[in-house]
């Protein structure tokens, strides 16, 4: 497993990195055809089921949970990757920067909850393709919530 952590992280941050600079050979999505390829809202609220559970169990991150509101993160989270997909939902939690004050947030825990993420994606059997998509939306985000 910690092959595929190192591996994991390091396609996170070149993903993040690659999509920081606006190209013109990069097409964006139409419409919703990520959030389709999420299976819709039932999609994405069975890989955020089985996400939590995945992050709740993981020994580099569990403890940033201990006091979270897992239902309503849940909740949050759903929302979240519905509206970045282009679902139809709107994120109604706070900001990132906001979320995610003083968390002490290392890039070592951001790639730990993408890889968790990830494996919640492959155990809904979501497509490699359409994985990488919602990675990439949400790779930018590590700029915001990790301390520096």
């Amino acid at each position: 497993m910690k092959k595929f952590s190192t591996f994991a992280a390091a396609c996170i941050a070149a993903i993040a990195f690659l999509i920081s600079f606006p190209s013109t050979a990069q097409t964006p999505l139409a419409g919703d055809a990520l959030y389709q390829q999420l299976g819709g809202k039932a999609g994405i609220s069975k890989i955020v089921d089985d996400f939590l559970p995945i992050v709740l169990a993981d020994a580099r991150i569990k403890d940033a949970f201990k006091d979270a509101d897992i239902e309503r993160l849940g909740m949050l989270l759903i929302e979240q990757f519905c509206d970045l997909s282009g679902g139809p939902c709107k994120y109604s939690g706070k900001d990132m920067k906001s979320a995610h004050k003083d968390m002490a947030i290392t890039n070592a825990h951001f790639n730990a909850l993408a890889e968790d993420l990830q494996m919640a994606m492959e155990k809904n059997n979501i497509p490699s393709r359409a994985q990488n998509k919602l990675i990439a939306k949400l790779a930018p985000m590590q700029r915001t919530v990790v301390a520096k």
